[in-house]
């Protein structure tokens, strides 16, 4: 059993292990979404990504930028001009994300995957095996 960890804070997200403080920083529907496109694309205007993510309101787009560059994971580039323009970028921190937003990408795949041939079994009456248990995994996940 692991022991409960001291609430600690870092810009206002309190967390009491670095799960949660990940999760405070990159949680939500749409974060990752939107690191994951900046981060395809290098750079990418407000428009832009507003296109590229249609099913997110501006309020939530706009309210998620605003975060992800108050976490320091989001760059946002002001030019003085008119019309005015606005570029965000990915910050080192943000790209140390991007093989684990992959990696959550490649999961979404596999999990499709295995629920098409899960209702596939299903429908007929295949037997479905039960949890898998991954011991080599409990002294990472209790660190």
């Amino acid at each position: 059993m692991t022991e409960s960890c001291k609430v600690k804070e870092i810009n206002d997200k309190k967390y009491r292990c670095f799960f949660e403080l990940t999760l405070g920083i990159i949680g939500g529907k749409w974060k990752p979404v939107i690191l994951f496109h900046i981060a395809v694309e290098g750079i990418m205007r407000f428009g832009e990504l507003k296109r590229s993510i249609p099913e997110v309101t501006q309020r939530m787009l706009t309210k998620q930028l605003r975060e992800l560059e108050t976490d320091g994971l989001v760059h946002r580039r002001v030019y003085r001009q008119v019309p005015p323009k606005v570029e965000y970028s990915l910050k080192p921190s943000a790209v140390k994300l991007i093989p684990i937003l992959l990696q959550m990408r490649e999961w979404g795949v596999a999990y499709e995957k295995d629920q098409m041939s899960q209702s596939v079994m299903e429908e007929g009456c295949g037997r479905i095996s039960g949890p898998i248990v991954a011991p080599m995994y409990r002294d990472t996940i209790n660190a």
